[in-house]
């Protein structure tokens, strides 16, 4: 079975421009991003967008060693199905690329465990319940379910969103199972969408090693610097929809 991640990519953020490309710890934060999905063993496919803004992107891959697929910049559900047809994956992994620090074990353990299931049907995540800090965040399920959504998926917030038809099991037909985390910290945000997220990454990376650290490290700084965390904490996440 092909498994691989997807990850969704673009420079045309609206709260932080071009977010993925700004740097820390001697890297942008695409390239950190990319290393730890590269860590997972698994293929790792960038979807990015026809918009011209998003070329810049296409270097940065070239570098990674990374394949990119590029689709439309509104319908997101439609680039993912795009990119798993041109890779002939079975399953997908999908993450963001504003996750610069996202544990590649933490994604190697729910593949394991999708594939350990053999249910086209199943869709499994840590973030159906919120457990993990912001940035560790992923989704595991089957491309004929992607495929299946991209026919009959109708509001705007499915399409941009790429799984509200999965996750919200609008078919009727999926069983969902959500991984969940003991380690604490679920109220952290180690991904990037503001400027306050962008100077707590930034420290993490320059002042405490943080491109060797996993997820449970990342917290255990976090808990013994309250001031680091208390950088963005104030940051509200976006809504589906927003």
């Amino acid at each position: 079975m092909n498994i691989g991640i997807v990850t969704q990519v673009r420079v045309t953020s609206s709260r932080l421009p071009a977010k993925v490309l700004l740097t820390a710890g001697g890297h942008s934060f695409l390239e950190h991003h990319l290393h730890r999905l590269q860590e997972t063993g698994l293929p790792v496919i960038i979807a990015t967008t026809t918009n011209y803004h998003d070329d810049v992107i296409l270097e940065v891959a070239k570098h990674a060693g990374v394949p990119v697929f590029r689709g439309s910049e509104d319908d997101v559900l439609s680039r993912f199905a795009g990119a798993a047809r041109a890779h002939e994956l079975d399953g997908l992994v999908r993450v963001t690329s504003d996750c610069p620090l996202i544990d590649p074990t933490i994604i190697a353990a729910g593949v394991d465990r999708w594939r350990s299931e053999k249910d086209p049907n199943l869709y499994i995540s840590n973030c159906l319940e919120r457990t993990y800090p912001r940035g560790m965040d992923y989704e595991i399920f089957s491309a004929a379910r992607l495929y299946d959504a991209e026919e009959r998926a109708t509001l705007q917030a499915d399409r941009e969103h790429v799984t509200p038809y999965l996750h919200q099991n609008r078919s009727g037909e999926m069983r969902l199972l959500n991984l969940p985390w003991t380690g604490g910290g679920a109220s952290y945000r180690l991904c990037l969408d503001t400027p306050d997220d962008w100077k707590l990454l930034d420290a993490l990376f320059e002042d405490h090693a943080a491109t060797g650290l996993n997820c449970a490290e990342l917290v255990e700084i976090l808990d013994t610097h309250p001031e680091l965390s208390a950088l963005n904490a104030h940051i509200e996440q976006k809504k589906l929809g927003e």
